[in-house]
């Protein structure tokens, strides 16, 4: 029986993500900011309508199927939580809050990015939008033991 030593792609990406956070300073605000601006992009998809955010995690929740289930199932349940705190905000605050809380997580990800010395990912590749919450996860993950 012969096995491939091919990377998945998720090693892949996530090695190519973490080549520009290295510095334990970006990678700190990293863990703070990335799911504060899912948090408020979601917010903000919310705010137009809920039936908008739940699309919007559905199709990233196939994305993440694709690379890797456990990571989607932790997707899933962080997206869970998310949303069910955006519903218990109170009406009307959704979209301000979010809003700010999305320019404040930006420009701690430019600080980040500023302390590192080395551009965001996603100015090369799309992709690593998606990937910056695997990211975090997959720290909690090796902390907790658990495969991706």
């Amino acid at each position: 029986m012969e096995f491939s030593s091919t990377p998945r792609d998720i090693d892949v990406l996530l090695a190519r993500y973490a080549e520009s956070h290295r510095n334990p300073v970006n990678e700190l605000i990293h863990f703070v900011c990335i799911p504060a601006i899912v948090f408020s992009l979601l917010g903000i998809l919310w705010a137009i309508h809920p039936l908008v955010a739940l699309a919007v995690v559905g199709a990233a929740l196939v994305y993440y199927i694709r690379l890797s289930r456990p990571f989607a199932l932790g997707m899933a349940a962080m997206a869970a939580v998310m949303l069910g705190l955006l519903n218990m905000l109170p009406e009307g605050t959704v979209l301000v809050t979010s809003i700010g809380v999305f320019v404040l997580a930006w420009i701690g990800q430019f600080i980040g990015h500023h302390i590192e010395g080395k551009k965001p990912s996603f100015f090369d590749d799309l992709r690593f939008l998606l990937i910056g919450p695997l990211f975090v996860l997959s720290f909690l993950y090796r902390r907790m033991r658990l495969a991706y």
